[in-house]
């Protein structure tokens, strides 16, 4: 009860810190379960679309659901060694794409610390000093350098759950000028070691490159971006 009091004021500090309104007003549909899911704006998304799914952990409901609906080829990561079993467990859609590599803001390899409940897939790039004697290490690529290894020149929809890296990692995407039309992202200023300034200033810059917010969740954690 108190754990539940603590998040709801939370929530209701973010509404005064946090962009909590729309941009702009596009049909968007939420793709995936209540834990995994997204919304996006199906505009112009048909079969030769292509969806960038960083971070899958053992839920692949937002990939599944878009493909189905939408007809998009989607391209998930994720190098956790729990979520890559996972994935090898599981018949995957033709249209559905797994690589088990990870997204940063440089190439080369990454220490993956993992939570504090071995029960939970999701690992993170922070600092973690409760678990950091278990982390793994993992390979992890710009997107610049994701697309070349794929061939891809445009990017339709980019998202990303992926514990606290995001905003480094968008500002690396959004310094080189990458085709990417949606962005759909977990932000993840509840982490004591990020802060809800993190995110502001992150939507403060993918506002100055054109994109514009259409959905935010009700936690203000997740938010769905277009470039207009």
């Amino acid at each position: 009860m108190l754990n539940k009091l603590r998040n709801k004021l939370q929530i209701v500090g973010y509404y005064f810190k946090l962009p909590h309104k729309k941009d702009v007003i596009c049909k968007n549909i939420r793709f995936g379960s209540d834990y995994a899911g997204y919304n996006v704006c199906p505009h112009g998304l048909n079969s030769e679309s292509i969806v960038y799914s960083f971070g899958v952990g053992e839920d692949i409901s937002f990939d599944l659901t878009i493909i189905s609906t939408l007809g998009v080829s989607v391209f998930a990561f994720d190098p956790t060694p729990k979520s890559i079993e996972w994935i090898r467990q599981q018949e995957l859609p033709e249209k559905l794409h797994f690589y088990p590599y990870g997204i940063a803001d440089y190439d080369g390899v990454a220490y993956f610390n993992p939570p504090e409940n071995p029960l939970h897939v999701s690992h993170t790039m922070l600092d973690r000093p409760s678990t950091a004697d278990k982390a793994v290490e993992v390979k992890v690529y710009t997107l610049l350098t994701i697309m070349n290894m794929l061939q891809h020149s445009k990017i339709d929809v980019v998202k990303m759950d992926i514990e606290g890296a995001e905003y480094a990692v968008l500002e690396n995407i959004l310094e080189a000028n990458i085709n990417v039309g949606q962005f759909l992202i977990e932000f993840h200023h509840r982490f004591e070691n990020v802060g809800w300034l993190a995110t502001k200033n992150a939507i403060i810059l993918l506002k100055s490159k054109g994109y514009k917010i259409f959905n935010v969740s009700a936690t203000l954690e997740e938010y769905s971006f277009i470039k207009i």
